[in-house]
C-alpha cells in the first residue's frame, strides 16, 4: 500500500482534481484505491458519491479504531475498486493550528488498520490518496505524518507558486521532525494553457525553485475536467478529446508518482499495465 498526501497551501489550485484524476488513472490500471477526504469542503466525497455511511473521517480522527474506520469507508459510485473514507464539514472543528504529536498520529494509526478490514479473498488497497485542505493545521499535518509521499499541486500563477513553496517547506519540516520516511514526490502544475506567456514564465520560475521535482507532465486546462466532476464520473470515462488529453496526462503522472515513491526506503509496487502507460490503454 502506497500512501500519498496531495497538498497545496493555496486554495483553488485543483488539489481535489489531481486526487480524482490519479484515482481515475489507478482505476484504469486495475489498482484498488482509497481516497481519504481531509478537506472540510468534501468535494472529493461529493464527486465520488459514496453511499451514506454511519461514520465519517471526523469520527475516525477522534477514535482511530478498526470498527469506526470500517463504518466510515464506502465504495464510490465509480467502482468497487475505488473506496472513499468519507469527509465531513465537522473536520473543520478538528483542524487545530497547533496539535500535539498524539493527535497528529491518529490518522496513521487508523490507516494501519486497513488490512484488518479485508474480507476473505478481498484485495488490499494498493494506493491511498489523502486529499488535504489548503491550510497547515492538524488535517494537513496529520496527512504528512501518515504518508509515504507528498505531491504538491500548483497553478502557473504567482500566488499559487508561493503556496507550493510554503507546502514544500512544510513537507521538509515534517520529514526532519516527525516522519523521516516522507518522500517529496514532486510538483504538479495544473490548468496549464500552453500558449500563455504568463504560464510559461511561472513554470520556468517553478523549475528554478524546485528543479527536477517539477513534474514533466503538466495538466492542461480543459473544460472536460469540470464536466466529468459535475457528472460524478472518472475523467477516463468522459469521452471527449479534452478528456482524453487530460486522462493521458494523469496516466503519466500516476506512473511518475509511483516510480518516485518506490525509491529510497519504500519498495516499488508491481503495477499492472506499466507498458501501456503512455498509450492510455
Amino acid at each position: 500500500m502506497q500512501t500519498v498526501a496531495v497538498l497545496s497551501l493555496k486554495g483553488g489550485v485543483g488539489k481535489t482534481t489531481v486526487v480524482l484524476g490519479l484515482a481515475s488513472a489507478a482505476l484504469r490500471r486495475g489498482a484498488r484505491t482509497l481516497v481519504v477526504d481531509l478537506d472540510p469542503q468534501c468535494n472529493a466525497t461529493a464527486t465520488l458519491d459514496p453511499v451514506e455511511t454511519e461514520a465519517t473521517l471526523a469520527d475516525v480522527l477522534e477514535t482511530p479504531r478498526a470498527a469506526v474506520l470500517r463504518a466510515a469507508i464506502a465504495p464510490s459510485a465509480w467502482s468497487d475498486e475505488v473506496d472513499v473514507l468519507v469527509g465531513s464539514e465537522e473536520l473543520e472543528s478538528l483542524n487545530d493550528p497547533d496539535p500535539g504529536m498524539r493527535r497528529l498520529e491518529k490518522l496513521g494509526r487508523a490507516l494501519a488498520e486497513l488490512r484488518s478490514l479485508l474480507a476473505e479473498g478481498e484485495l488490499p488497497y494498493q494506493l491511498v490518496l489523502l486529499d488535504c485542505p489548503p491550510s497547515l493545521g492538524r488535517l494537513t499535518r496529520s496527512a504528512l505524518v501518515a504518508a509515504q509521499g507528498a505531491l504538491l499541486v500548483t497553478e502557473p500563477t504567482i500566488y499559487a507558486v508561493s503556496g507550493a513553496q510554503r507546502a514544500f517547506e512544510a513537507v521538509e519540516e515534517t520529514r526532519r521532525e516527525q516522519n523521516p520516511n516522507l518522500v517529496p514526490l514532486g510538483v504538479v502544475v495544473n490548468r496549464v494553457r500552453t500558449h500563455s506567456y504568463e504560464h510559461q514564465f511561472r513554470i520556468a520560475e517553478l523549475r528554478e525553485s524546485f528543479g527536477s521535482l517539477v513534474m514533466p507532465v503538466a495538466l492542461p486546462d480543459r473544460l472536460a475536467v469540470q464536466q466529468a466532476q459535475g457528472a460524478c464520473m472518472p475523467i477516463h470515462n468522459w469521452h471527449t478529446p479534452g478528456a482524453r488529453e487530460v486522462a493521458l496526462a494523469f496516466n503519466l503522472l500516476l506512473a511518475r508518482v509511483l516510480r518516485t515513491g518506490g525509491r529510497g526506503r519504500h519498495q516499488a509496487i508491481a503495477w499492472p499495465d506499466d507498458d501501456n502507460e503512455a498509450s492510455g490503454e
